[in-house]
């Protein structure tokens, strides 16, 4: 094809499809195309930030919006937490979630994820044995699009851990408070005592042998904390805290609760970065306010009209119509 009228059909397509556009109030975008490629963060891409000193921030996604948002942020990991069930399906706890659900979630997370490393947690009750783990986590990647998974728990989750490893699965570690065991231990800080701590420090220990490459410390002292991140870095693995102080090598939180999005009990650890949450009732308050009071649609700025001549021409129409039915 002729150069020049290449050039004018591509411009008329995208004018075309610049048109299609104004008439949609929902239209597909690709996060990827409003700014310069990056590259996909790795396994070793993380590693590398971890040899460079560089903090890893992490944020949790659960949707499509979600996911972009922790994208333009700047966020090197996103995380498909199973708190999904809590703050995004309304569950009472994270055990509701199935894993039908999570891959759901997953899915659309992964599509708006161009650079973060994405991981999403194994639900409760997927992996009791290391076929059911390697089955339900090929899934989560599969399906989902996730890069990893993550389990809770200590030592007795390591054949689990090790299985996905050996199928080339990687695997993020979480140990300290685990929400699926929530009724058994409560929503407090773990390892307050010596032995306590001992048994963290070992879990992260054997977590890690099996073969996570990272670990989520979730409210956990600090310089228990501190200690395990030294004794994981020096095996080039690295630490993600949550309520676990300033001395791990990432940080996470839930969206909900950094945006201010979350109206339920707010932890000590949790910071809110913004009140998203106060903006959108405000928000949608006005809208139905404005749908009461009719101002809104504005006939002029949000309406549409006719073509030149064309409403004449269906008066026109509409009263042939009627005379044909008198007639008859």
């Amino acid at each position: 094809m002729h150069a020049l009228v290449k050039t004018r059909v591509t411009r008329r397509a995208a004018r075309t499809t610049t048109a299609l556009f104004r008439w949609m109030s929902v239209r597909p975008c690709n996060p990827a195309t409003t700014e310069p490629l990056r590259p996909k963060l790795t396994v070793q891409a993380l590693q590398k930030l971890l040899a460079n000193k560089s903090r890893i921030a992490v944020l949790t996604a659960y949707d499509f919006p979600t996911a972009t948002r922790a994208d333009r942020a700047g966020a090197d990991m996103t995380l498909v937490g199973d708190s999904l069930a809590q703050v995004a399906l309304g569950h009472p706890s994270t055990t509701r979630l199935s894993l039908d659900a999570m891959i759901h979630h997953c899915d659309a997370v992964s599509r708006g994820t161009a650079r973060p490393f994405l991981f999403a947690d194994m639900p409760f009750g997927t992996h009791p044995t290391p076929a059911d783990g390697v089955r339900a986590a090929v899934r989560l990647v599969r399906e989902g699009g996730a890069d990893a998974v993550k389990i809770e728990g200590g030592r007795e989750v390591a054949p689990v851990i090790r299985a996905l490893v050996d199928n080339g699965i990687p695997v993020v570690g979480h140990v300290g408070l685990l929400p699926t065991r929530a009724a058994e231990t409560g929503f407090k800080v773990q390892g307050r005592g010596a032995q306590g701590a001992l048994r963290i420090m070992d879990d992260a220990e054997a977590v890690c042998a099996a073969g996570a490459f990272a670990i989520v410390l979730e409210a956990v002292p600090n310089r228990v904390a501190k200690l395990i991140t030294d004794s994981l870095n020096s095996q080039n693995k690295f630490t993600i805290g949550i309520g676990a102080g300033p001395e791990t090598n990432g940080q996470v939180l839930v969206c909900a609760d950094a945006l201010g999005e979350w109206k339920g009990h707010q932890a000590k650890f949790v910071r809110r970065f913004a009140e998203v949450g106060d903006l959108a009732d405000t928000g949608a308050k006005a809208y139905v306010e404005a749908v009461k009071d009719g101002s809104f649609p504005d006939a002029v700025k949000e309406g549409y009209e006719m073509l030149g001549g064309e409403w004449e021409k269906l008066q026109d129409l509409l009263a042939a119509r009627s005379s044909r039915a008198t007639m008859g």
